[in-house]
């Protein structure tokens, strides 16, 4: 269902060039993985427990920083570092040991009647972006990436509840942050080393597509210093993550993020172990259990094997 057409590499190291996909015409595999995910989201799924007591804080806290939104941010950002690598991959889910929610996380949208169905969300837009405004503080060890975050204009997402999503994401201590090289700081002006765009379907397999990615109208990708969200994804998950579809996200911005610093994909490790945030989830668990961090709670790995 996907081509990963080059070797994974340390993380930090930039790579030139497109890492995974669906492969243009091949949208068949994907449907079928999500139908049988559907019986893992039917079997007591409970929700999600994504977020960090230490990491979310941190990351609300800078958060807080933020004003609002402002329109702009709609090129790439001035440094162009990271391998293109678009993902039919998605993934979240639960960690051990860890509350459904800490006091500092936005609340689940599982149950909730005005979530968007399928047919609310739009599969095209202008192609132009408005950045959150603010910034946030630095979260992690070593050289501080910065980022951006974007939201596609014309359609109803607030550009500072994404951001405030992701720098949760970003600065939870089972993220990229526990490899103890990786730092990042959200800002809305000046120079930045990537970009967190939310758009709708036919936007990202636009952008995607210029580095022969076919993310078919459904999944996201990761391409230069531009990590696409597919606003499909972003509002409804998959069959998994249907319940806690924050945990989703979360999973969506480990995932490509985790490409852009250099990670490729990687199997399940073995039955009922936590699926790696670098396995393609949406392929299916191959019986893993849901997970959507890097590491642990002890600071370990969550890996698997290498997929070539």
């Amino acid at each position: 269902m996907t081509a990963h057409r080059s070797k994974s590499s340390p993380a930090r190291r930039r790579r030139r060039g497109p890492v995974h996909g669906p492969a243009r015409g091949r949208r068949g595999p994907l449907w079928g993985g999500l139908a049988a995910l559907t019986v893992l989201s039917a079997v007591g799924f409970a929700a999600v427990g994504w977020t960090s007591g230490g990491g979310a804080g941190k990351a609300a806290a800078g958060a807080a920083a933020s004003d609002g939104t402002a329109a702009g941010g709609a090129g790439p950002g001035a440094h162009s570092t990271g391998r293109p690598t678009p993902t039919g991959s998605a993934s979240a889910g639960p960690s051990p040991g860890r509350p459904t929610h800490s006091p500092s996380a936005p609340p689940s949208t599982s149950g909730d009647p005005s979530r968007p169905s399928e047919k609310d969300i739009p599969t095209s837009g202008p192609g132009t972006f408005t950045t959150a405004s603010g910034s946030s503080a630095k979260v992690g060890k070593g050289r501080v990436l910065r980022y951006r975050v974007d939201v596609e204009d014309g359609i109803d997402l607030s550009s500072a509840d994404v951001a405030r999503q992701v720098e949760i994401v970003l600065g939870d201590s089972r993220g990229w942050t526990a490899d103890g090289h990786s730092a990042f700081r959200r800002v809305s002006k000046g120079a930045t080393d990537f970009a967190v765009r939310v758009a709708t379907p036919a936007t990202v397999d636009k952008i995607c597509g210029r580095y022969g990615l076919n993310t078919g109208g459904e999944v996201n990708c990761s391409v230069e210093q531009n990590v696409m969200v597919n606003l499909k994804r972003w509002e409804l998950a998959t069959p998994v993550y249907a319940k806690d579809v924050r945990a989703y996200r979360a999973l969506i911005i480990n995932h490509e993020v985790g490409h852009f610093l250099g990670h490729g994909h990687v199997d399940c490790p073995g039955p009922g172990k936590p699926a790696p945030a670098m396995m393609q989830q949406i392929k299916g668990m191959h019986g893993c259990a849901p997970n959507v961090w890097p590491y642990d709670d002890r600071g370990r790995l969550l890996t698997g094997p290498a997929v070539s």
